[in-house]
């Protein structure tokens, strides 16, 4: 199994250059092309779901990681700060202080909860040079987070929700969780110190794996400052694991930024965040997804998703016709014409691309198409319409089939 690092770089998803910097990769169009599927794909799950996006900023002053704990608990972790007119601003670490400073920013009724805030938003991490690599682990990161807000008897069923807003994100995706790990602090100074907070919280969680159903092991040393949470672990070809998707239950933060709601008895309540993440963060995401696929990716997150082959010059004209079609319907197609080799070698240079089109004298005469799957089957001429149709369907519902037991 190739490592995402090289075959990223063969298949032109993405790159680095010393000029950018380490740790900073960017994104080539097939690339983004993947990225940007992935990301409209939780956003969309994310409203219906019945989340609020929010854009906010990558800088923030140091008081407000100072209020929210980063400062005193994770600023190793930080870049150094800049001096601005005055003040010092910090690429932020993470986005919840952002998210509990726009909470803050207006009232609240009970009536409201839970509000659940999403943003798929930047966040940068000072990591050593030794550490970075590929997509793995960079600086400049862009991570799919959300916060809920909600009362204490909320918790549970939003954190159930999440988790099963991941699983359902893996099955579309062709991902298979390693394990569920309860993490929790460990010995030190690097976590707040709140007992109570942390045994409530924790029970919270270990409620919710043990309803749902999933076997757990728990990690000492792993938790966030603030919290306990639920990371869901996957591991790569060369055996490493890693944390894709995280729940978090958040008692420390409320009580920071004085977040309140009014309850039904005219009274200031506190909320609890519930931290949680589907994807994590892009990059890694991605670089998960490179190596459990081998780039071959699921049709509806492919960067191309069918080639057009014209046998001869003779049928350009309908492959530019079906071209114009895709893209109408949302498809990411492209033509490999006849002054790119032989047909063979056009098929063998697709062979990730999930559906390869091929139009002969008798195809184009017809309206028809003679379809490859990248699986190796191959169907008889079909009908335009037939193919765009069954294709369109499969990538809507972000099917990890390519056509179905009938080819």
């Amino acid at each position: 199994m190739q490592d995402h690092r090289r075959l990223g770089r063969e298949l032109g998803l993405f790159d680095t250059d010393p000029l950018i910097g380490a740790g900073l990769p960017y994104w080539l169009p097939d690339g983004a092309a993947v990225r940007h599927t992935l990301e409209e794909y939780i956003r969309t799950a994310e409203r219906r779901a019945g989340y609020q996006h929010v854009y906010s900023p990558v800088l923030g002053k140091r008081e407000l990681y100072e209020i929210s704990g980063h400062w005193a608990h994770y600023c190793d972790d930080m870049f150094p700060p800049m001096d601005l007119g005055g003040e010092q601003v910090v690429l932020r670490p993470s986005l919840c202080p952002h998210h509990a400073v726009i909470y803050r920013s207006r009232s609240h009724s009970y009536r409201e909860l839970p509000l659940r805030m999403a943003e798929l938003g930047g966040m940068y991490r000072s990591e050593l040079s030794g550490v970075l690599g590929g997509l793995t682990r960079v600086r400049s990161i862009q991570l799919n987070d959300a916060h809920i807000f909600c009362t204490l008897d909320q918790v549970a069923e939003e954190a159930h929700a999440a988790l099963e807003m991941i699983r359902r994100a893996y099955e579309a995706l062709g991902i298979t969780p390693t394990r569920y790990r309860l993490s929790q602090p460990g010995p030190g100074g690097k976590y707040v110190a709140a007992p109570e907070k942390w045994q409530r919280s924790t029970a919270l969680l270990i409620h919710v794996l043990e309803s749902s159903g999933l076997p757990y092991e728990a990690a000492e040393g792993e938790a966030a400052f603030y919290g306990p949470k639920i990371d869901v672990q996957v591991t790569d070809g060369a055996g490493r694991e890693s944390t894709l998707s995280t729940v978090q239950v958040d008692f420390h933060q409320p009580e920071q930024f004085d977040l309140h709601y009014i309850g039904a008895d005219g009274a200031k309540h506190r909320p609890i965040m519930v931290h949680r993440s589907i994807i994590g963060s892009v990059e890694r995401a991605v670089a998960h997804l490179i190596e459990q696929h081998q780039g071959a990716f699921p049709a509806w997150l492919a960067p191309t998703q069918l080639v057009i082959l014209p046998i001869s010059d003779a049928e350009i004209p309908n492959a530019a016709s079906l071209a114009r079609r895709c893209a109408g319907l949302g498809l990411r197609a492209r033509i490999e014409g006849p002054d790119r080799g032989s047909l063979g070698a056009r098929i063998r240079d697709a062979l990730l691309v999930p559906y390869q089109a091929v139009i002969g004298a008798r195809e184009a005469a017809d309206g028809r198409v003679a379809l490859r799957l990248r699986d190796g089957r191959r169907l008889d001429p079909l009908p335009v319409d037939d193919v765009l149709g069954r294709i369109g369907a499969l990538v809507g519902a972000h099917s990890t089939e390519l056509w179905g037991d009938d080819a």
